[in-house]
């Protein structure tokens, strides 16, 4: 066939519709929604291409209309697993030889049926199904995944690129190739984008991937296979299975032709797979690639030159936009004495204007937590910080789960700060504060860099510029991504690369080539022109008498 050095499109990030009355992207997604409501669907695994039903149905509900049914999904078990192992790996020397631009192709068409004809039902499917408001699924389900689609087309072609010099009489070259077995790509709730991307970068790489998405965002993983199919992904590249995770893992872990976990969630769960994979380390053929995203504790630490209006604005949306369910969520805060009482006043008046309701309500600011296990989690901190002489509710508080798992945007004060709702992650609306005396921001400084086993997003709110490099100097290792006047939330692909260290993963940055190339093993190739003929080098003569 025809050869060529292929320049791909170049990438940008996808524009973000505003959903205003009176739009377009308005009238067609709140049609979506009310067509996905009107129909209970049956979702089926995929795996090796074919559509595999069980007699062991799931039911599928809305967390904010907990009565409304919008289907089931087949549950596997190990079989099942087994099956998806072996239809990943059936696929994998077609996939691995198919040449690069072929790959890309079918990627970059998925990030424009995501952006076109799919960006309705994708966005309704998380709003339903993950209880996430229309512009909070905008810019994740649409337009994030469609850039990790198109970025990581481009980051391929990048890590492509990357090759040796080559001295007279030789050429060097590398040559990437997929890792020798398959992925697991263990997917989380919180975002559809990342749900996505997990088992879609291995597989841009020539990878063969067996997919488990969170139970709680199942109904918009359809979708996003759905795409895959569409696009022209073929059968047994990416396969989409539906098991409780103990099960999945004593199969993928077990398998001799493991070969690396893409992987966002628990901290707990994520030491527990580390440790398995240490544990059957001598089963595998190669050693597997680790990559994970977790948990966060995420900050903002404000001077007293911060301005009050724009902390009050980055804490309302860096700790309640989507619940505080994102990992980068701010859950906690630090501010001076001399600042608080305006900061707490404009906060408030803030808070005072928020709606809370199911997200088919546009108006509405706050929706539902996840599931009932969430809910009574974060209403148990709520309630200890009420009765609690150490912390005190100062604003929020309620919840209810008649309708829906609904928890108010709720704000802590808390005495001392190593209270427990500063220290351990709460994933919710849930925000606590400490008020330091500003003679003590260094000592504050320490405190907070020793509070939390984790380092993944934080903030620094300050005009004053000194303070702001000491400040982002002292905290260099509290954060793999760092904000300056902003909240700690809404890193970009392609702009902000996103991942943390300490407890908070691995920081392979998803989206970035800091990740794509943990997804492809090199090969270095050296050929000489002309070949030496003789063992013997010129120092081996004999000195001249």
């Amino acid at each position: 066939m025809s050869k060529g050095i292929f320049n791909v499109p170049v990438a940008k990030n996808e524009s973000i519709l505003s959903y205003a009355p009176g739009s377009l992207e308005r009238t067609l997604l709140k049609e979506k929604i009310d067509e996905l409501r009107s129909t209970e669907v049956d979702l089926p695994m995929v795996i090796g291409g074919l559509e595999v039903y069980t007699d062991r149905k799931v039911r599928i509900f809305p967390p904010h209309d907990i009565a409304h049914t919008l289907g089931y999904y087949n549950q596997g078990d190990s079989g099942h697993i087994e099956m998806a192992i072996d239809a990943a790996l059936a696929a994998r020397e077609s996939w691995a030889n198919l040449s690069w631009q072929h790959r890309a192709s079918i990627f970059l068409k998925a990030a424009d049926l995501l952006a076109g004809p799919y960006r309705a039902k994708i966005n309704a499917a998380t709003m339903l199904g993950q209880s996430k408001n229309a512009f909070q699924a905008e810019i994740d389900a649409a337009c994030e995944l469609a850039d990790f689609f198109r970025f990581g087309v481009k980051v391929m072609t990048d890590i492509y690129k990357i090759q040796p010099e080559s001295a007279p009489g030789m050429w060097n070259y590398n040559e990437f190739r997929p890792l020798e077995g398959f992925v697991f790509a263990l997917t989380p709730f919180n975002f559809t984008s990342i749900a996505g991307n997990l088992p879609a970068a291995p597989a841009l790489m020539g990878n063969v991937v067996v997919w488990k998405p969170s139970k709680t965002a199942i109904y918009s993983a359809a979708v996003i296979m759905e795409i895959f199919r569409e696009a022209g992904l073929p059968d047994g590249v990416i396969n989409l299975v539906f098991a409780s995770g103990p099960v999945v893992a004593d199969m993928v872990l077990t398998h001799p032709r493991f070969t690396g976990i893409h992987y966002t969630g628990s901290t707990g769960v994520f030491n527990s797979i580390w440790k398995n994979i240490g544990d059957n380390i001598s089963k595998y053929k190669t050693y597997p690639r680790i990559v994970g995203e977790t948990g966060g504790k995420d900050f903002i630490f404000a001077d007293n030159t911060a301005d009050p209006q724009a902390l009050a604005i980055a804490m309302v949306r860096g700790a309640f936009e989507y619940q505080g369910q994102k990992c980068s969520a701010a859950s906690r805060v630090y501010i001076p004495e001399s600042i608080w009482p305006d900061v707490k006043r404009r906060f408030g008046n803030e808070l005072a204007t928020i709606k809370m309701g199911p997200p088919e309500d546009f108006t509405n600011f706050i929706n539902a937590v996840i599931d009932e296990a969430s809910f009574d989690k974060l209403k148990g901190f709520i309630d200890r910080a009420k009765n609690d002489k150490d912390a005190e509710v100062i604003f929020g508080g309620n919840c209810d789960k008649s309708v829906g798992y609904f928890i108010e945007p709720t704000v802590i004060l808390a005495k001392k700060p190593d209270y427990i709702t500063m220290e351990e992650e709460l994933f919710g609306p849930v925000l606590t504060v400490f008020v330091y005396e500003d003679e003590e921001m260094d000592k504050t400084l320490e405190v907070l860099d020793n509070t939390s086993i984790y380092a993944l997003t934080g903030a620094v709110m300050s005009q004053n510029r000194y303070n702001i490099e000491k400040i982002t100097k002292r905290l260099e290792n509290a954060a793999g991504n760092f904000y300056i006047n902003d909240k700690p939330t809404g890193a970009v692909v392609g702009q902000q690369p996103f991942g943390g260290a300490r407890a908070s993963g691995t920081n392979d940055k998803a989206g970035s080539i800091f990740n794509m190339l943990r997804w492809t093993s090199i090969r270095t190739i050296k050929e000489t022109f002309v070949t030496p003929k003789n063992y013997t080098y010129p120092n081996f003569q004999p000195d001249k008498v």
